[in-house]
Order: C-alpha cells, then sequence, then structure tokens
C-alpha cells in the first residue's frame, strides 16, 4: 500500500487549517486516513504548525512519501533533517550523539531566527501604532487650534455687539429724560 504524508482541507471558505495525515495514494483528499500526525494553520502570523516529531519520523522510515506542501512543512519542522541525519548514523559517517547535537544546533539556529522575525514584527507594530498615535494628536491639535480661533472670532463678535448696545441703551435713558 503505497501511503502519502499529505494535508486536508477543514475549516469554512476563505479560512481553511489544514490537518496533516498518513493516508492512502488512493484515498480521496478529505476521506479516510490511517493516522494523523498534526496541523498547520495557516491563518495564523506566522502560521501555527503543531506535529508528531516521532510519528512523522516514523512514517518516513517506513517509506511515505510527502506531499509538496507536507515536504515544506516537515522540511521547516526538521523532520527531514533527522531522517537525513539518521541516514548518515547507518552508514557510519557519525554516531548517534554527533547526530543529535547537529539537530540541536540546527534547531537552536532556526529558533533564534523565529523570535528574530516575531521581535521584527512586534517593533513594526509598534512603530505602527506610535505613528498613529502622532498622526492622531497632530489633526486633534490642528482641530483644537480651529474650534479656539472660532471661540475667539465668535466672543470678539459678542464683545463688539454688547460694546454697540450698551452705548445706544445709555442714550435711550438720556433721551427719555430730555423727553419729559
Amino acid at each position: 500500500m503505497a501511503t502519502k504524508i499529505r494535508l486536508q482541507r477543514h475549516g469554512r471558505k476563505n479560512y481553511a487549517f489544514y490537518p496533516i495525515v498518513i493516508a492512502d495514494s488512493r484515498a480521496p483528499r478529505d476521506g479516510k486516513y490511517i493516522e494523523r500526525i498534526g496541523s498547520y494553520n495557516p491563518n495564523t502570523n506566522p502560521a501555527t504548525i503543531t506535529l508528531n516529531f516521532e510519528r512523522a519520523l516514523y512514517w518516513l522510515n517506513c517509506g511515505a512519501q510527502p506531499t509538496d506542501t507536507a515536504r515544506t512543512i516537515l522540511s521547516n519542522e526538521g523532520v527531514l533533517l533527522m531522517k537525513h541525519l539518521q541516514g548518515g548514523v547507518k552508514k557510519g559517517a557519525f554516531d548517534e550523539a554527533e547526530a543529535q547535537r547537529r539537530f540541536d544546533a540546527w534547531k537552536q539556529k532556526k529558533q533564534a531566527g523565529v523570535d528574530a522575525l516575531r521581535a521584527a514584527m512586534a517593533d513594526k507594530k509598534e512603530l505602527d501604532a506610535k505613528a498613529r498615535l502622532e498622526a492622531e494628536q497632530a489633526t486633534n491639535k490642528t482641530i483644537a487650534e480651529a474650534v479656539a480661533k472660532k471661540k475667539a472670532e465668535a466672543a470678539a463678535k459678542a464683545a463688539e455687539e454688547a460694546a454697540a448696545a450698551a452705548p445706544a441703551e445709555e442714550a435711550a435713558p438720556a433721551e427719555e429724560a430730555a423727553a419729559e
């Protein structure tokens, strides 16, 4: 039986996630499978991958062929590297401890790269928020200046009207007294 390591599509329209399964190559994409070894969710940033490393390695060693996307996922998780290193141990190029040391060094380097990417994304997000805040403050300042100018003009106009009305009121009582 030819087995494949492949993705099944689940989820709704425009929001898919993918279980990583071991299936007979003749089975339908979303049909019957032998074992589920993980999942891939591309909707998060960065994409979330959960994988049972030991079972994936076991199935690769048993001859299961990954699809192109599954191969990329297995490569990013280090399963293919571990299979390669195990081949070197079988050939006698180095021992199991050296293979584990090389894998751990690769994994640390990979994790450092992911951490740097996440930090860069967080910094970019923080800078964008800061820029939006400064732009909003500048807009609010111009609006406040315009409102203050409008209020000052209204106050000056009211003062002029009051000043114009006050002499007229003072003149009216003087005219009434003169008329009597």
